[in-house]
């Protein structure tokens, strides 16, 4: 698959219960939240006696059939999830949600994010004789819940929450009633709605709860967990040591623009933060400013609005590229962005262009649209970044891992604008990021997980982090020694 964008976030869940038609409307929430993982999907539902799933490889439609979603249109509780991998292999037995039969009851399980202790947990767990038949991360949860000793299913739940760490959100789904919990420090977002006619929803992002014209009801907040059964809804906590750090990814890039995340639209956040960058980075004889579709369209219009410059669709989009494009030799894969994007010829020849996209990863793809828009013709074309230089791998749930990938590790600003063949290149500050978003929490950070761009990880590092510290670049070392002010949550031990 050829990913233009150079990011993935892992998953998105959902679930409903007591609810006739509970698989279909289970998959329509899915379909909403596509954009968080393209390479499977499942559906379990249940009916108070029996637990069945269905799930494939591929896009929503490739996974379930009409055949498959119908043979469970009698089952009234479900729970769904759409995988990107980060972790574990891509073959179907990866694909979620699990599904467990046991002597005593039946279980199903799905998972977006990462556990950062996963591997030791599995090593000691096969130790104990556990059988693991997948390579996910989302598998340990279970056997944590089977060898606890707790009295009730709930207990066990808690007690094994409180065991894994990393950034997560779960939904589980019994005969008796649903679960979903979120980390200690709510890195990956989960929300309660309601629909009109009375029923409950569990999901990753809000508009899986519009789409199907519910009422947000709340977030499940950090170290928190919720069941939802005939009684109705009743949200706990298990654990007290919390601090809030939502990912700054999900406002930049992951979540849809129509999603409210704390409170916050994800839209409005993007618009502020193009406002801001032409703040802190405007471009000097400009005559428009472009996006890159599609996350980066609400902070290019932010950036023009600020400047008084033109907003132009420069560049457009195909929609309708599979996912599973492959392309087999070299010389294909360079023509991958312009089957995925193209230039709008008559709109950018001649001019000088601001192009305004989300993050610089790889920044091969930056390369890429730069030279895309200059064989059109564009005059020169300044390059604006409407979020920090994505300079520290992310452990909790995106697939970027290893210093290696990451251009801001190794180069400066000024040596990847001449590698990108820009004529010049900005990125928004950390201070603008977090201000932009403008989450009402408590220092540091006002409840965001920046560790993409600082180095801080608020959950920690457990199994990565012999990794992380022999893997460190030189410009990683220097930004850590002289940024300590973004390490004062925990006394970071990287500086």
């Amino acid at each position: 698959m050829y990913d233009y964008k150079g990011l993935n976030e892992e998953c998105g869940l959902f679930g409903i219960w007591n609810h006739n038609e509970a698989a279909h409307l289970t998959y329509m929430g899915l379909q909403s939240l596509q954009h968080r993982g393209q390479e499977g999907a499942g559906i379990v539902a249940s009916n108070n006696e029996e637990l069945v799933g269905e799930r494939g490889l591929g896009l929503l439609t490739e996974a379930i059939s009409e055949q498959s979603l119908e043979s469970l249109k009698s089952f009234g509780h479900a729970i769904g999830h759409v995988r990107y991998a980060t972790s574990g292999n891509k073959g179907i037995e990866n694909i979620q949600p699990f599904l467990y039969h046991f002597y005593d009851m039946s279980v199903a399980v799905c998972h977006n994010g990462n556990l950062i202790n996963a591997q030791s947990l599995r090593q000691e767990l096969e130790e104990q004789g556990s059988i693991f038949h997948s390579s996910s991360d989302t598998e340990v949860i279970m056997h944590l819940i089977r060898k606890s000793r707790a009295a009730t299913f709930e207990e066990a739940l808690k007690e094994s929450l409180r065991t894994i760490k990393g950034g997560f959100t779960f939904a589980l789904l019994t005969k008796d009633a649903l679960y979903g919990a979120v980390d200690p420090n709510a890195i990956r977002p989960l929300v309660i709605g309601q629909l009109q006619t009375g029923e409950y929803v569990l999901a990753s992002e809000t508009c899986a709860i519009d789409v199907l014209g519910g009422e947000f009801v709340r977030d499940i907040h950090a170290g928190e967990y919720v069941v939802i059964n005939d009684e109705g809804v009743r949200v706990e906590s298990y654990t007290h040591e919390t601090t809030t750090a939502i990912s700054a990814m999900e406002y930049i890039y992951f979540a849809r623009p129509d999603s409210t995340i704390a409170g916050k639209n994800v839209h409005a956040v993007r618009k502020i933060t193009g406002k801001r960058l032409a703040q802190e980075s405007p471009a000097a004889h400009a005559d428009m400013v472009i996006g890159v579709p599609n996350s980066s369209l609400s902070a290019a219009t932010g950036y023009a609005e600020e400047l008084n410059l033109p907003y132009e669709m420069g560049l457009v989009k195909n929609q309708y590229i599979a996912r599973t494009f492959i392309q087999p030799t070299q010389a294909l894969r360079e023509q991958g962005v312009r089957v995925k994007l193209s230039a709008v010829k008559d709109i950018v020849h001649g001019k000088n262009i601001v192009l305004v996209d989300d993050s610089i990863v790889r920044g091969t793809t930056c390369k890429r649209i730069v030279r895309l828009l200059k064989d059109a013709g564009a005059n020169e074309v300044h390059v604006r970044i409407a979020s920090p230089e994505f300079m520290f791998p992310s452990f909790y749930g995106i697939d970027v891992s290893t210093t290696a990938e990451l251009i801001s590790a190794h180069k400066s600003p000024d040596e990847i604008k001449t590698y990108i063949g820009a004529e010049s290149l900005a990125y928004l500050s950390v201070d603008g990021l977090i201000e932009s978003i403008g989450i009402d929490e408590e220092e540091p950070y006002s409840g965001l997980c920046v560790e993409s761009f600082t180095g801080d990880y608020p959950a920690g590092l457990y199994d990565y982090e012999a990794r992380f510290n022999a893997n460190l670049s030189e410009r990683q070392q220097a930004f850590l020694t002289s940024n300590k002010q973004y390490f004062d949550r925990k006394g970071n031990q990287y500086v």
